[in-house]
């Protein structure tokens, strides 16, 4: 039976998170076989992370003191007047930040190493799920292979890493920054995993291997023709170098 039609007000509340488990379950079928709509769940995704991510810190701050005075102090004028500069300022540092990210599709792709950063924030959130690691299961890896190509706009393949111990668990479509993005995850018999990120990015040059580490997670990231390309482990550098050659030569087609 074909999901029921999600509508708009359905898409917002399932990006913010306010939708209960039975919806959720619907408008993740629904996005599993609609792409323009998972698309536009995967950009209002990277949108409210990148306000949270702009403003979040300014509301921490504690209020200046002359903005205290004014509402506290004076007559009903002055207080007026105080809000009103207070909202026009709100108001510009929002339609600032809105158009910034409007913006954002005009100016060069995050860093290769930024890229990777993000993929290792991607690996330690999900390697640490239990029974939610990954949105496919690999006993759906062909269809889980067709969705994720054809959310990237190219095809891709999941790489194997049985000869290094490791079997697929599955995989999941993230947002990066507006882009659409795969993730597979791999584990193997002692319950070590590792992610492997692929980012469609036709605007960056190719690159050789370079290593990073962060939050106790090391990574080797990469851009070869159409991908950017990170995988993420708890592993030594030697082992994570070795997956990652193997990564590289089988997971474009």
């Amino acid at each position: 039976m074909p999901a029921p039609q999600v509508t708009d007000t359905e898409l917002h509340a399932f990006v913010d998170g306010a939708l209960d488990s039975e919806s959720r379950a619907q408008v993740e079928a629904w996005l599993a076989d609609n792409a323009e709509d998972a698309a536009r769940v995967a950009a209002y995704s990277a949108q409210n992370a990148a306000m949270r991510a702009c403003f979040d810190p300014v509301l921490q701050e504690p209020v200046p003191e002359r903005l205290t005075a004014a509402v506290a102090g004076g007559g009903a004028p002055a207080r007026t007047l105080g809000w009103r500069r207070i909202a026009a300022s709100v108001a510009l540092l929002a339609a600032g930040g809105f158009a910034g990210w409007v913006a954002r599709d005009q100016w060069p792709v995050a860093a290769e190493a930024e890229i990777a950063e993000y993929a290792i924030n991607a690996h330690a959130v999900y390697v640490a799920e239990k029974r939610h690691a990954v949105e496919v299961q690999a006993a759906e890896e062909a269809h889980l292979v067709r969705w994720l190509s054809a959310r990237l706009g190219k095809p891709i393949r999941t790489p194997d890493l049985v000869g290094l111990g490791y079997r697929l668990v599955g995989g999941r479509l993230l947002p990066d920054g507006g882009l659409p993005t795969a993730q597979f995850m791999y584990e193997n018999e002692a319950g070590g995993r590792l992610t492997v990120y692929v980012q469609r990015n036709d605007r960056a040059k190719e690159t050789a291997f370079h290593f990073s580490s962060h939050k106790g997670v090391s990574a080797f990231y990469w851009v070869d023709e159409y991908f950017a390309y990170v995988l993420a482990g708890t592993v030594e550098r030697e082992g994570l170098l070795a997956a990652a050659k193997i990564v590289h030569s089988s997971i474009a087609q």
